[in-house]
């Protein structure tokens, strides 16, 4: 019996696969070949780079004792010592209360029809073309009752052929489906605003427009609001649609695995998942009511916020006490930037919601908000605030080093990738493949030596408006 429902889950997976695969091979047509020589040549290149490392390492044994003996020395490398062992001894004790909550972790198993509570899909959707149509198909071949659910798409002022893809869509879907035309580009939030104020289900689920679902992923989201009460928001499982277009898509999915499956599920046994992806996320309707005006209105320094709606919008729901988890078994394919340009824009934009939630949430994380246990929603704080707040210090020491030493410098990153980066490979390979798992070595190089810029930028340019990837490419 155990072997016959093995192999009908992994059948399951193979016709998931295959449809996704069909899915995006007609919507891109035009792409890119696949670069898995490329691939290949990259990760050789990779790991013999670290290995050169680890060789420089030995080599400048001598110098680096010299360099040692030189900071302590002097008070300000004293200082500085002091300072990086004691985050060093936080970091080794959080990422050890995480491994060990990860194994705590379990994914709440689907309910039945009937548990089920009604919901209403927001699809936002700006020039994203065809692919709309495939997000809206896939959302309509979900394994969930169809009384139960109400599909909406919101054309955000799109430039090319997007409304006529949702037509398209709506023609073949019905009534299944309702579309709407904001009368200019407005912006995410506003689109999903308009959402929200439409919708009639008792759960919110917002997906992007570039995002393909799974038959069993929106059941499998909202159920953890039939088993929780005081649940407020769920958290989707996201991973890489195009990772067989590009090498940066590639590496993202790598990163993305770790964050979600990793990190967001050690976040969920505390009920305070920082981030509901923009992707593929769920809200209580009350709990989304109650902060909808402060949300469509949210300012900082002054100025209308138009980006992070996601983690806005989880900040508030946070605060109402409510909790936050995240289902791994809920799994959506999203985009992802494939160039160089494309991928710094998504990360400022990220870093920028990161330092202004981060604001907001001081200011009550330390409050009575919630009920239950405060103190792993405290120290996942506290991790995070103190990533923004050593940024400068650590990027003036890193200037300083690659400046006095720069063989020091090269050999010692190259090291710490090879020694930090392992466990995100492990992970992978444990879960995934253990081939894709290496691209976690380049994506650590490509982060530490071409983005290393991206937190202290966003940091000095946090009040800047903008999405910076809206427009046609």
């Amino acid at each position: 019996m155990k072997s016959y429902l093995q192999i009908e889950k992994l059948s399951s997976k193979l016709r998931t696969d295959q449809y996704l695969f069909n899915l995006y091979k007609n919507i891109n047509t035009a792409g890119q070949t696949n670069p898995k020589r490329l691939g290949m040549l990259v990760i050789t290149g990779t790991i013999l780079l670290l290995l050169l490392g680890v060789y420089l390492i030995a080599h400048f044994q001598s110098d680096f004792e010299l360099f040692h003996l030189e900071r302590k020395e002097s008070v300000l490398g004293n200082v500085f010592t002091m300072i990086a062992l004691g985050l060093l001894i936080f970091k080794a004790g959080f990422f050890s209360i995480l491994l060990y909550r990860y194994f705590s972790y379990r994914s709440i198993k689907s309910v039945t029809d009937e548990e089920l509570p009604s919901c209403t899909v927001i699809v936002p959707a700006y020039n994203e073309g065809k692919q709309v149509y495939a997000t809206l198909k896939s959302l309509a071949e979900s394994n969930f009752p169809e009384e139960k659910l109400q599909l909406l798409s919101i054309d955000d002022g799109s430039q090319d052929d997007t409304w006529y893809w949702m037509q398209k869509a709506k023609e073949e879907l019905g009534d299944r489906v309702l579309i709407s035309q904001q009368p200019k580009n407005m912006g995410k939030r506003h689109a999903l605003y308009r959402g929200f104020n439409q919708g009639n289900g008792d759960v919110f689920i917002t997906v992007d427009s570039d995002s393909i679902v799974t038959e069993e992923t929106l059941r499998n989201l909202v159920s953890p609001f039939a088993k929780d009460e005081n649940c407020g928001a769920v958290a989707g499982n996201i991973r890489v649609l195009n990772n067989q277009k590009a090498l940066i898509p590639k590496m993202l999915d790598v990163s993305f695995v770790l964050s979600f499956e990793f990190v967001r599920s050690a976040e969920s046994t505390f009920k305070s998942v920082l981030c509901t992806p923009g992707a593929l996320a769920a809200y209580r309707r009350d709990a989304v009511l109650k902060c909808l005006p402060e949300w469509i209105n949210q300012t900082f320094m002054g100025k209308a916020s138009d980006i992070g709606e996601d983690r806005a919008m989880t900040n508030m729901i946070l605060k109402q006490g409510k909790h936050v988890l995240f289902q791994r078994n809920a799994v959506a394919y999203t985009n992802v930037p494939e160039r160089y340009k494309s991928l710094y824009k998504m990360f400022i934009r990220w870093g920028r919601s990161n330092v202004r939630e981060n604001i907001a949430m001081a200011k009550y994380v330390f409050t009575n908000f919630r009920n239950s246990s405060k103190t792993g929603t405290r120290l996942l704080f506290i991790s995070q605030f103190l990533k923004i707040v050593m940024t400068y210090p650590f990027l003036i020491f890193m200037l300083l080093f690659i400046v006095t030493h720069p063989l020091l410098f090269l050999s010692s990153a190259l090291v710490s990738i090879l020694i930090l980066s392992t466990f995100p490979i492990l992970f992978y390979a444990k879960r995934h493949d253990s081939l894709q798992s290496f691209y976690a070595y380049s994506y650590s190089l490509l982060f530490t030596f071409g983005l290393f810029w991206i937190a202290p930028y966003a940091i000095a340019t946090a009040g800047k408006s903008g999405w910076l990837t809206r427009k046609l490419s």
